[in-house]
């Protein structure tokens, strides 16, 4: 990450930060911006284990997904009510047990953002989860890794 970035301390910061870094034609570091302001969105809510920072970057890179698709924020409020309802890790289970894969999960993918994605959380987290999410969290990413890769 640019040193200018990593010293950044709020999310609004990032935003303006990445709004001058596009001006002036650079993608990659107007990324790192977007990134960051996500990392700090993330710590606001004192996540007690890596799994569950994690899983809350997950939520607030999507919503940067569908703000930058719908060209507007946009809150994740189904999302963000299941978590009220039944804490970060269990939101991430039960979104990934449906039996189709969430939007929110191919909206990353298709931004190149799939370790965002609850699955990819899952994956990285299997001994907080469930069998039968950790295998359908590894059948979604295999099944768009070889999509992705027969488009290349």
């Amino acid at each position: 990450m640019d040193n200018r970035i990593s010293k950044i301390k709020t999310p609004e910061e990032c935003e303006i930060f990445a709004k001058n870094a596009l001006e002036r034609n650079n993608p990659e570091l107007a990324k790192e911006a977007k990134l960051r302001a996500i990392e700090l969105r993330a710590l606001k809510h004192n996540a007690k284990s890596a799994a569950e920072k994690e899983a809350l970057q997950a939520v607030y890179a999507y919503e940067e997904v569908l703000q930058a698709t719908k060209g507007k924020k946009i809150r994740a409020t189904r999302t963000w009510q299941m978590i009220e309802r039944h804490g970060i890790i269990e939101a991430v289970e039960r979104a990934v047990n449906r039996s189709t894969e969430t939007q929110g999960y191919t909206l990353l993918v298709e931004m190149g953002l799939e370790d965002f994605a609850f699955e990819a959380v899952i994956l990285r987290y299997p001994e907080i989860f469930s069998t039968e999410a950790v295998n359908k969290a590894r059948i979604r990413l295999e099944t768009w890794k070889a999509i992705k890769n027969i488009f290349k």
